[in-house]
């Protein structure tokens, strides 16, 4: 049985198919503020490319935010359509814990524009820090007093290098029950927002 895995929260366009827990195809690509354009296509592309049907999809798992607006959107509402119109599971997690290196103490970043990030500081399966909107020089501390935790993302922004997921690899890795959504209709984004 095949599962997708969508990705659409920052600058890339990544979806993907797994088969018993492995990726067997994906398409990946930098698409920034033009996921909206492509998604459906390339994941039509992606199904008709394996032989697969909707009928033989058993779960969807996407990421449900922070990051782009339109980003998040895109991947959440393709996956409830999906999820509801198939009748199989809808699986959502945080589009930072996906960046995170499952072998060590994470800290996962993406650009909230602004000077500002959003961070997430993930363990393994534990949440050190919920995923929140920080002021970039407070990231920067707060980095510099955990030198011992991975920084994760695209932090080029921030002059510093970080690892690099593969969130389709993530994703897949977190279709995990604590992931899985009671009721898909009522599925909403993660925005969060501060006091600018």
């Amino acid at each position: 049985m095949y599962s997708i895995l969508i990705d659409t929260a920052d600058k890339l366009l990544a979806i993907g198919l797994s088969k018993d827990g492995k990726i067997v195809d994906s398409i990946v690509y930098e698409a920034w503020q033009r996921q909206s354009e492509f998604l459906i296509s390339e994941l039509d592309n992606l199904l008709k490319r394996n032989n697969i049907s909707r009928e033989q999809i058993p779960s969807v798992i996407a990421s449900k935010g922070p990051g782009s607006y339109t980003g998040v959107r895109i991947a959440l509402t393709v996956a409830k359509v999906m999820a509801f119109s198939l009748d199989i599971p809808l699986y959502l997690s945080s589009s930072l814990e996906i960046l995170k290196d499952f072998s060590s103490p994470s800290i996962c970043v993406v650009n909230a524009r602004s000077k500002r990030s959003y961070v997430g500081v993930y363990d393994k399966d534990n949440v050190i820090l919920e995923d929140t909107i920080m002021e970039n020089k407070d990231l920067l501390s707060y980095i510099e007093e955990h030198k011992d935790y991975k920084v994760c993302g695209d932090v080029s922004y921030l002059g510093i290098e970080g690892y690099k997921a593969d969130v389709l690899e993530s994703l897949n890795a977190l279709m995990i029950e604590r992931n899985r959504v009671e009721d898909v209709l009522a599925s909403k984004p993660v925005y969060l927002k501060d006091n600018y």
